[in-house]
């Protein structure tokens, strides 16, 4: 028998074995008869894979859609890793990597009349002027704030935050509506779940309120409602709001650094593998950049307004919330939610226990947080809370947003 020949099934049969039977009958001879030896089997081995044991057309067949609307071989490429297509399961398709079958798939599928016409790159997202302005605009509103409050007393005081918060809340969502932190034009990744607007507006609300009323339910009160003065029986935390205000455009920015940096990183990948380790330091880089801009406004709010700033508990907060709105970005929104709502719900048992502790019988409830008082302060609480649900978001983002599917223009992963 021709060893020739069944190496040459073999292979075949390798690369079949990837799809379903009905998507690659097996090739037959003339009148339904194998290919057998001598010339017929060599002119069988020396035809190119377009017959009905193609695997690449079996894949074409179920992809087209994909395949049809992608303007760029990447796209089809990040398509592919998206459904679970890797580098090794390119090899048994005769292909070195997902971005080299892309490219077969991209070539076969007929683009007015041109077969295989030569791609344009991904386009690398531009810096607008409108959500540069719009991300500067939260910061400028919560400063316009805290001056109301400081210039006015009693009544005009309440009026003067209300009225600021509700500023700064349309600012920051028309910021979320515009630019890189909207995500991709026609995703609407602006638009997130009503329970993880409802656990940000908690996160944000404790930093400004949480320590001052977690330190008067421990000592028996509160007593009053708050004045917005650091000095008040009740202390407000305003220097760490005004840093987190401003720092909406610094995340914007380092937003549209890993955006248009993981574009560019993607245009000069040649595998999945490749990719994502040039986009793990692009990741974590722009990360370690947010952190370190928010650390300078800190420092600045707390100069200016001559008050305490709590570092680890503002940063941990921020990162949860950059990370958060970089996963929501790129189409992971489940992860976000469960971990704001887990931050959320830990700050919430944490008041709870010691105002609850002052009903009858039920001092022990406050023993748990009085040793996490005794021990580190009233910062701790919501440093562990968000610290911790931000370390997973990070771990997370860097397995998800170090794929090329989360930065080509494709369908959302999740």
């Amino acid at each position: 028998m021709d060893t020739r020949d069944d190496r040459t099934g073999a292979d075949r049969t390798g690369a079949v074995d990837e799809l379903s039977d009905r998507d690659t009958p097996r090739a037959l001879g003339p009148l339904g008869s194998r290919p057998g030896n001598g010339e017929s089997g060599k002119r069988r081995a020396a035809a190119p894979r377009r017959g009905a044991a193609d695997p690449v057309k079996a894949l074409l067949h179920r992809h087209r859609e994909l395949c049809e609307r992608a303007v760029d071989p990447l796209e089809i490429a990040a398509g592919l890793e998206a459904h679970g297509v890797t580098d090794r399961t390119a090899a048994r398709f005769r292909h070195r990597d997902v971005f080299s079958l892309a490219e077969e798939l991209y070539a076969r599928v007929p683009r007015g009349g041109e077969q295989g016409a030569e791609p344009e790159p991904l386009p690398v997202p531009r810096v607008r002027r409108d959500w540069v302005l719009l991300s500067l605009l939260p910061g400028v509103l919560g400063g316009a704030t805290v001056a109301g409050l400081r210039l006015t007393h009693g009544h005009p005081r309440l009026l003067a935050a209300a009225v600021g918060i509700l500023a700064v809340a349309l600012a920051t969502r028309a910021a979320l509506r515009r630019g890189p932190l909207a995500g991709p034009p026609g995703t609407h990744a602006w638009r997130t779940a009503y329970g993880t607007r409802a656990w940000t507006l908690w996160l944000l609300g404790y930093a400004l309120l949480g320590d001052g009323l977690l330190h008067a339910a421990a000592t028996g009160g509160p007593d009053a409602l708050p004045t917005g003065a650091p000095d008040g029986s009740w202390p407000t935390a305003v220097a760490p709001a005004v840093a987190l205000t401003l720092a909406c455009a610094p995340a914007a920015w380092c937003a549209h650094l890993l955006s248009a940096g993981a574009r560019r990183r993607l245009a000069g990948s040649r595998g999945l593998e490749d990719f994502t380790a040039a986009a793990k330091p692009l990741l974590f880089g722009t990360f370690a950049l947010f952190l370190g801009a928010l650390t300078a406004l800190l420092l600045v709010c707390g100069t200016v307004l001559h008050e305490p700033v709590a570092y680890p508990q503002t940063l941990a907060l921020g990162a949860l919330l950059l990370l958060a709105r970089l996963l929501t970005v790129h189409g992971h929104r489940h992860a976000p939610a469960v971990a704001l709502g887990a931050a959320a719900a830990t700050e919430a048992v944490a008041l709870a226990l010691p105002l609850a502790g002052g009903l009858p019988g039920c001092a022990v409830l406050t023993a748990p947080v009085r040793t996490l008082l005794d021990a580190w302060g009233e910062t701790a609480v919501p440093a562990l809370a968000c610290g911790t649900a931000a370390l997973a978001l990070l771990f997370h983002a860097g397995r998800t947003l170090t794929r090329a599917s989360a930065h080509a223009p494709t369908e959302a992963p999740d």
